[in-house]
């Protein structure tokens, strides 16, 4: 019989051999977990109860909110409070960063950047929906209240990065720097378990994913590079299928597994991107290197750029080492057309 390890069991291995390690860590991702398994178990019954739909609000993003958004957020942000050991969060859908001056957490060690609910609408038509995290050790002394510039840091800074699917199964991914690994909800013992360790990119790959409709938009540079992956030539497998679900997660995953690149560029609607820096680019490029792969913003590598606000944004592209050096080959040439 195979040995089965739990995700709990996992960060407690790795722990063990880092000899500074107080357990703090590992206190938040078990909740960081709990939180997981509690957002899909209202995933998965949402036909069946009143959580699908908007819920007449808007997020700061000027995005209507499902109530599964907002379900998401209140979720995560109570179980990173219950762990003791965070002293702040910064979500897509509140404007301003989240602090907690009361009890353990204010003595928190670790921030907290998310998107609780990514791809959220596909929502109602039963698409791959998910959870993008990213932590950082904070830079204010410990006892005080935590402040703007704890959130501020260059991706390069993080501690860890990871992200849930809501999909066929629950998978929560995570990097410590260490190399990815994944692991799948096993529903009939509750319990997140190890099912792809180690995982890693291919170099190459035959997807891309970007969202056509907008093809008048992109950047000459794009628009070329679209016209390549769409060209046949045997010797690099082209055409390259396209394929694009709206779901940042969702589509990274997938590309992650089998060999894809992600391209959401700067348009004429969006000059600055539309992805954010913070919580979802950071964290996604950090598991993208982590495993093979590259992540810039068309120029610079997406983990060496310094947010200038919590929610800002910036073109992102993202996958197979080979796939992205052609890319930014073709914006390099075009990039004064």
């Amino acid at each position: 019989m195979n040995k089965v390890t739990t995700l709990n069991q996992f960060v407690i291995e790795k722990q063990a051999e880092v000899p500074e390690a107080t357990g703090g860590f590992s206190c938040l991702l078990h909740h960081v977990g709990i939180a997981a398994k509690k957002v899909h178990r209202e995933v998965n019954k949402a036909g069946l109860v009143d959580i699908l739909g908007r819920a007449g609000t808007e997020n700061v993003q000027g995005e209507d909110q499902q109530k599964l958004d907002v379900y998401a957020n209140e979720t995560f942000i109570a179980e990173l409070k219950a762990s003791g050991v965070c002293c702040g969060i910064a979500s897509e859908e509140n404007q301003d960063i989240v602090v907690f001056e009361e009890g353990m957490s204010r003595d928190g060690k670790y921030i907290f950047c998310m998107d609780p609910l990514d791809g959220s609408s596909n929502i109602d038509v039963n698409v791959s929906i998910g959870t993008i995290f990213s932590i950082y050790h904070r830079k204010s002394p410990i006892g005080e209240v935590a402040q703007i510039e704890d959130f501020l840091q260059a991706g390069c800074e993080q501690l860890a990065a990871g992200y849930v699917i809501y999909g066929s199964s629950t998978m929560l991914v995570y990097t410590t720097g260490n190399g990815v690994n994944g692991f799948t909800l096993d529903t009939s013992i509750g319990e997140f378990c190890l099912s792809h360790p180690n995982i890693r990119t291919p170099e190459d790959g035959t997807i891309y994913s970007i969202n056509e409709g907008n093809y008048e938009k992109f950047p000459v540079g794009v628009k070329k590079y679209i016209k390549y992956c769409q060209e046949t030539d045997k010797r690099t497998k082209r055409p390259y299928t396209s394929r694009y679900i709206g779901s940042l997660v969702a589509d990274f995953h997938r590309n992650l597994l089998k060999g894809g690149i992600f391209i959401y560029p700067e348009t004429n609607s969006h000059p600055t991107g539309k992805l954010r820096l913070l919580y979802e680019c950071n964290p996604i490029a950090f598991i993208a290197e982590q495993a093979g792969g590259l992540a810039t913003d068309g120029e610079r590598r997406i983990l060496d750029l310094q947010p200038e606000t919590i929610h800002q944004r910036v073109p992102f592209y993202t996958g197979a080492k080979n796939m992205m050096l052609k890319v930014m080959e073709f914006l390099r040439f075009f990039e004064k057309v």
